[in-house]
């Protein structure tokens, strides 16, 4: 497996919640169909389970406050495209 590909695998580890669980739970069953060199596979099995947690977490919250910030201003455009003519 390449780095990019671990890179991505990490990415989808901190950023879906379903994946990161089942890994958590299982992480030797959840990674066994990936295409990882030996040293990866160990990496990733001895990965601080906790500071991936926490992390997800931090990235969650960072991007709940990106959403909430540009909220206001979608619900604003789309009022004004929704509205009826007068």
């Amino acid at each position: 497996m390449s780095a990019a590909a671990v890179e991505e695998l990490l990415a989808r580890l901190y950023t879906d919640a379903v994946l990161r669980e089942k890994f958590l739970y299982d992480a030797e069953r959840t990674i066994a169909d990936l295409t990882l060199t030996d040293n990866e596979r160990r990496a990733m099995l001895e990965m601080d389970r906790a500071g991936l947690a926490m992390a997800a977490d931090s990235y969650a919250a960072k991007r709940g406050q990106h959403r909430s910030a540009k909220a206001p201003r979608w619900r604003t455009i789309m009022t004004r495209l929704l509205r009826k003519p007068e």
